[in-house]
């Protein structure tokens, strides 16, 4: 009796498969982690780059308007500089001469003296916003402006308005002169919530206010109207009377 000789061929056990099975599903999943912490990675970076980017602008916004402030002394109630803290929020109401570039310059129609009013207020979502509200100077803000203003900022989760007290020399958050324009304002400006783990950001702006209040006599002389006093040196000769028509030559 011959023996017959038979090539058999190895398979696959069902350990092995499971073994396989653990290591593909462990590299899956550390494909899945590299993938998602770049997309979230990604995702943090464009909300910060979008945060920055409405800090700044939010910032340009008041230190334009702080940079035309205006004042007549002979309209004291038309020009008060407003200012109220209340904690972390400041709210800024004050009469500017502002540019055509300026935000909703082209609703007023070309009337560039306004009152600007920055204030924080609460949003849709109940996080603080930073809200600018205009009005031509003499007339009340309409209805369109009061009920549907211009949101510079969401989630502000600070804006300090201060001034240096003319007594100390320190940063102050308090302005009781309404009659008078601060020679320099500080802004502080905050968005993202402290209390959670997205990114914040937080600029501090100074402004040297380049205009200073404009004196009654200055808008309104009391003097008379006429020549002023003359300049020295000699002075050019007055004109001789002529001979009468019809008198003697």
């Amino acid at each position: 009796m011959k023996a017959r000789l038979h090539d058999q061929g190895r398979g696959f056990t069902l350990l092995e498969l499971m073994v396989a099975l653990a290591l593909l599903a462990v590299i899956v999943a550390a494909i899945y982690s590299s993938w998602y912490s770049i997309v979230k990675g990604a995702a943090v970076a464009r909300k910060a780059a979008a945060t920055g980017q409405r800090t700044r602008m939010a910032m340009r916004a008041v230190q334009d308007a702080l940079l035309s402030a205006c004042m007549y002394s002979q309209n004291q109630e038309y020009y008060t500089f407003v200012v109220s803290a209340d904690g972390d929020y400041s709210s800024l109401s004050f009469t500017a001469h502002l540019p055509g570039t300026f935000l909703r310059s082209r609703k007023f129609g070309g009337a560039e003296i306004r009152r600007v009013n920055f204030t924080i207020e609460n949003g849709p979502d109940a996080k603080k916003e930073l809200v600018l509200r205009q009005n031509v100077l003499l007339m009340d803000p309409d209805k369109d402006e009061m009920e549907n203003p211009l949101v510079l900022a969401s989630d502000v989760n600070q804006f300090i308005v201060e001034f240096i007290d003319p007594n100390t020399g320190d940063w102050t958050s308090e302005w009781d002169n309404t009659n008078q324009l601060p020679k320099k304002v500080r802004v502080t400006l905050t968005l993202g919530d402290k209390f959670s783990d997205r990114p914040q950001e937080s600029m501090v702006g100074t402004v040297a206010l380049p205009a200073q209040p404009v004196q009654g006599v200055w808008q309104m002389p009391n003097g008379p109207i006429g020549p002023g006093p003359q300049p020295p040196g000699p002075q050019p000769a007055r004109p001789q009377p002529g001979p009468t028509p019809g008198g003697s030559q």
